[in-house]
């Protein structure tokens, strides 16, 4: 897609959505494949939701086959107590060691939403655990960033989440990966809030929102991709963007969202950068 510093991906979301997974379970393999068609470099699956494609020959053959990258693997989990749990830390330690075969490759940590009771410890124990499973991946030689979400019962959706957690954040292991859908839908403007913790960014995320009552079609509700993108190669951004396009239409179609969004990206997006 043009020369430019960054890359652009496509996040397994966006077939998610359909059914909570069940429609397109084991189905990782058809999501590369589309998302190759639609012009993406790369692809961000979920790590419980990769099927026979974790294992990591099958993965790497079939990426070679369709001729895209593994931009990142998102590793979600609950992380609610004051440590991982067993559970959470042989996940962790999977993806970590699945990631090692892929160069390059990110581990995005995103915090499963649970409610937002117990609001301050919680948020404490979700920097303990995210910045230790950092540590263990950056041990690896594997780059972190860490990705905050917006639903109602999300404990990283506010500004206030946001300051106490991304400045708790170990930045020597950590970065962040700005959503710009999560972070308006959240009550910030995107460019804003890149703009106030920059140095932290290394891996983006792109939906787009109308409020109406959440996301929309890339491209089709208010965000301001282009000033943000334009800021992002200004800058000297150098890293991937993924679309994690959750607009309605993904439920009934995610095939065709996706090949829409690369569409865009390439038919309005690119030609408007300076």
């Amino acid at each position: 897609m043009q020369n430019l510093p960054f890359q652009f991906g496509a996040e397994v979301y966006t077939w998610f959505m359909d059914n909570e997974g069940e429609t397109h379970a084991g189905r990782l393999g058809h999501m590369i494949e589309v998302a190759s068609r639609a012009g993406f470099q790369g692809i961000e699956p979920m790590h419980f939701w990769m099927g026979d494609l974790s294992d990591p020959g099958l993965l790497e053959a079939k990426l070679r086959k369709e001729n895209i990258k593994l931009a990142a693997i998102a590793l979600i989990l609950d992380w609610n107590g004051a440590e991982e749990t067993d559970k959470e830390h042989r996940e962790a330690d999977q993806v970590i060691e699945l990631l090692k075969r892929f160069p390059g490759a990110l581990l995005c940590t995103v915090q499963m939403p649970t409610g937002r009771y117990d609001l301050e410890i919680r948020r404490e124990h979700l920097i303990s655990n995210v910045n230790e499973v950092s540590r263990r991946a950056a041990e690896q030689g594997i780059t972190c960033s860490f990705h905050p979400n917006s639903p109602e019962s999300s404990i990283n959706r506010t500004e206030e989440d946001y300051r106490v957690i991304l400045e708790g954040l170990d930045d020597k292991v950590t970065g962040w990966t700005p959503d710009v859908g999560h972070i308006i839908n959240g009550g910030m403007d995107p460019l804003e809030k890149m703009k106030e913790y920059k140095s932290l960014i290394n891996h983006v995320h792109y939906k787009d929102w109308d409020g109406k009552p959440e996301f929309a079609l890339m491209g089709k509700g208010v965000i301001d991709f282009t000033n943000i993108t334009q800021w992002l190669k200004d800058e000297g951004y150098d890293g991937w963007i993924v679309c994690e396009d959750e607009a309605p239409e993904a439920v009934d179609n995610p095939d065709k969202v996706t090949l829409h969004d690369g569409e865009w990206i390439r038919r309005d997006l690119i030609p408007s950068l300076k």
